[in-house]
Order: structure tokens, then C-alpha cells, then sequence
């Protein structure tokens, strides 16, 4: 008897994805066949892991749930079962809410849901990923958890204690993505840089990279969500000498005026932060830093904010995003601060910081017309190919776009281009040739 689809709805962050990823393995080795984001999944099974990081990604969670539960009691599916972050968090809650779910899972037994399916012999190490990113990237999940206690957040409350993989499962499994086609690697975690400390105490950050850059067919690592704190000197060396190593480090800042940094539980100074920066353009030259900030946190005065613009000014990110502090149930700002600036006064510093990002990532682009870099291609849209340099991470940094009338480009495959034009959040280019 053929077994039913199973479709899998991932929300939230690339570390979810992986979670998905995996449990699409764990069915795939168990007969059933597996789609991902379906728009419309009819008849059979449907998981949805959810995300419960702040207020909106919250809601879009609870109300995509609804519209499974409404499609199950309309016949349209057959079952619906929910995992991830928001059920880690508040299942009780969803349970008595939501009834038509037909259970919950949190964010690390998931896998119990193939055994509750019929399948009680399941081997869960055996499976392998399904990827559902084009072939030629994956994101790389190195551990899970926080044991950070940064006053607004709430990842450590769902995610738990911070749980390092072991270097040979990493490399594992990176030599088992070579195998399938995959040559670019997104390293992630909720602390990239505190990889290690929970096996033998010391960072180990700059070993795994090393070794994951040396296994055969890796063209690009690229690093995502370290922690400014206590950073490990050593994973520089690493990134100015691995050529495929990207000069690229995704590291959320939030803010910099000490009365800011205090009151959020950062554990950093604002000159250890300046010195951070600008020991990351030294030692790294050409680096590019994606960062976070947060405005209109709990005390937040006009001065803390023009120290943050001012900030902003000084160090001419590449990469920026920025958000208006929402209270969170059960962390420690909730607690202990009032939420006392204004909702327009947040949008409005928001919009001020935004601007001059804008201004800065504009002129951050327009500087590289000219120069040759590497492009892998990603798919074609139209008259073009859609690429990026090591530079750019997928679906949240700039594109670079080439004539596809030029010549026939293949997706995964790496290009010498020359820049030829910039807009504020593309590139134009033309492939270079010998």
C-alpha cells in the first residue's frame, strides 16, 4: 500500500529549515514521499514547524496552523501534526486552543512523530537530509541552544543550554552534502562562536571551520550568528587564510551606547565594541559584516539612539538589518524593564536608521563597479541569471544579475564577472571569459 505525502510548512529561520530538512529525510527512508511549502497540500499529511522568536513571526505561525486546522475539518487534508519553537514553547496552550491539531511536538522530539506514525523501528541517525535549498548550498546547523542571557530574548527559554555537534558528524555530513552536488556552506547556530565551550570548555570555532574548508569540494563556508563577547581571535586567521573561507561574518551587534548594552545583558563595553570592528577590517581586509541592531529598547534616551546613528556612521556595514524592540513573556527585560518609548518614537528612530543604512549599503555597492569577483549562480529569472559573490548570503543580501543573451550560464557553477552597474540592493555584471 502506497503511503501518503507528507508536506512539510517551515517558518521561521534556516534553522528550522534544517529541522525540516531532516525530519523530510526521516520520512523519505520510511516510504512516504515529501514535499516542502506546498501552496496548496490536499488529502494527507500535513507538519507545520513554527517559530516563536518575537510577537509577529508568532502570530504568522498561530494563524498558518488555523488554516491547516480549517482545511483538516473541510477534508482537505488528513492529518495535522505541529513541532518547532512556538509549540516547544506554549503546546499546552496550542493544545487546548487548537484541538485539530492532532499533536504537538517541540523543538527537539520531533522525531518521535515518525514512531507515532506506525513506523516504531525507525533508525533516526540513519537518514539522509533532504535539502530543499538549490543543490549547490545548504545551511550547516553546528549546535542548538543559547547560554547566553541577553535581557530581550527569548531563544534560550525554547532552544535550552547550548549543545555543540560533534566535529566528525559536521564533517559528515559536509562530505555527504559534497556528495549530493553541494559546494557552498552556511554555518549556523544561535551562538556560532561559542561552539565548543559545552564539550571541554574552549572555543572551537576555528578548528571546525578550518576543517570543514578542507574537505574536498568545498568552494565557499560562510559564517552566520556569532556573538561579540569573549570573540575567538582565532577564527580570523582561519578567514584570512582559507580562500574558501567567505570574508563575510554575520554577528548581531543590537547596539552600542553603554547604558543600551548594560541593560540589555550584552556583556561587552562600547569600546571593546568599536575595537571588535575595527580589528575584524584589519585582520580580515575587505571582510564584510552583516549585523542587527535593535531601537527603542526599555531606556532607551535620544542620546543612547544618536550614539547608535553615530555608530552606524563610523563603521559602514555592508549588511544591516534593524528592528523596534517588542517585549517577549518570560525574558528578563519583560520582568524587569517598563516597554516606556513610545511606539512612534521606535518607528521613527527605525526609520532614521534605516535611511542611513540605505545611503551606506548604496555606496558599499556602487564601490565595486569595476572589479572582477566570483559569482555562483543561483537560477535564472527572465533575461538574466541571478548569482551572488561570496559576499552575499542567500535571500537576505544583494543579487547579482547577468545578461542571460551573454552566454549560457549553468546554476551551481562558479564565474569570474566583472561589475558593470549597481543599484542600491543589486549588482549588474558581465561574465568574464577566457
Amino acid at each position: 500500500m502506497k503511503k501518503p505525502t507528507v508536506d512539510i510548512i517551515t517558518m521561521g529561520c534556516s534553522k528550522n529549515l534544517v529541522d525540516s530538512e531532516t525530519l523530510m529525510g526521516l520520512f523519505e527512508a520510511n516510504g512516504y514521499s515529501c514535499t516542502h511549502d506546498s501552496d496548496t497540500p490536499e488529502g494527507d499529511i500535513v507538519v507545520i514547524n513554527t517559530c516563536g522568536f518575537i510577537e509577529d513571526a508568532k502570530q504568522e505561525s498561530i494563524d498558518t496552523i488555523l488554516e491547516f486546522a480549517q482545511a483538516k475539518e473541510e477534508g482537505r487534508i488528513s492529518r495535522l501534526y505541529v513541532m518547532g519553537c512556538l509549540s516547544q514553547r506554549y503546546k499546552a496552550e496550542l493544545e487546548a486552543e487548537i484541538p485539530q491539531v492532532d499533536k504537538y511536538y517541540g523543538k527537539f522530539d520531533y522525531k518521535q512523530l515518525i514512531a507515532d506514525m506506525g513506523n516504531p523501528g525507525t533508525e533516526v541517525c540513519g537518514a539522509t537530509r533532504h535539502v530543499t535549498t538549490p543543490r549547490h548550498y545548504a545551511y550547516l546547523k553546528i549546535s542548538e541552544g543559547c547560554d547566553r542571557t541577553c535581557a530581550y530574548c527569548a531563544i534560550p527559554i525554547m532552544t535550552g543550554r547550548h549543545a555543540s555537534r560533534p566535529v566528525d558528524e559536521i564533517v559528515a555530513e559536509v562530505e555527504q552534502l559534497v556528495a549530493g552536488g553541494t559546494t557552498e556552506f552556511q554555518v549556523i547556530a544561535q551562538e556560532l562562536t561559542y561552539y565548543g565551550v559545552d564539550i571541554d570548555g574552549r572555543q572551537h570555532i576555528a578548528e571546525l571551520v578550518d576543517r570543514i574548508a578542507s574537505v574536498p569540494g568545498v568552494q565557499w563556508v560562510r559564517l552566520h550568528y556569532a556573538y561579540p563577547a569573549h570573540f575567538p581571535w582565532d577564527l580570523l586567521k582561519v578567514m584570512a587564510e582559507r580562500p574558501n573561507v567567505c570574508r563575510y561574518l554575520d554577528i548581531a551587534l543590537q547596539h552600542i551606547s553603554d547604558n543600551m548594552l548594560s541593560r540589555m545583558r550584552r556583556n561587552v563595553t562600547k569600546d571593546e565594541t568599536y575595537r571588535l570592528v575595527e580589528r575584524l577590517r584589519a585582520e580580515v581586509p575587505g571582510i564584510h559584516i552583516r549585523t542587527t541592531l535593535m531601537v527603542g529598547f526599555p531606556g532607551e534616551t535620544d542620546d543612547d539612539f544618536d550614539q547608535l546613528m553615530d555608530f552606524v556612521r563610523w563603521a559602514r556595514f555592508e549588511r544591516m538589518g534593524a528592528f523596534a524592540y517588542s517585549e517577549e513573556d518570560g525574558t528578563y527585560s519583560a520582568e524587569h524593564y517598563a516597554d516606556d518609548v513610545p511606539p512612534e518614537v521606535k518607528q521613527r528612530r527605525l526609520d532614521r536608521l534605516m535611511a542611513l543604512q540605505q545611503e551606506i549599503s548604496a555606496e558599499v555597492e556602487a564601490a565595486k563597479v569595476g572589479s572582477v569577483m566570483k559569482v555562483v549562480i543561483d537560477r535564472r529569472e527572465g533575461d538574466y541569471y541571478v548569482g551572488r559573490t561570496e559576499f552575499c548570503s542567500p535571500e537576505v543580501d544583494p543579487e547579482v544579475l547577468l545578461p542571460a543573451a551573454e552566454r549560457k550560464l549553468a546554476v551551481g557553477h562558479y564565474y569570474d564577472a566583472k561589475i558593470t552597474g549597481a543599484e542600491e540592493f543589486d549588482l549588474y555584471a558581465t561574465t568574464i571569459f577566457d
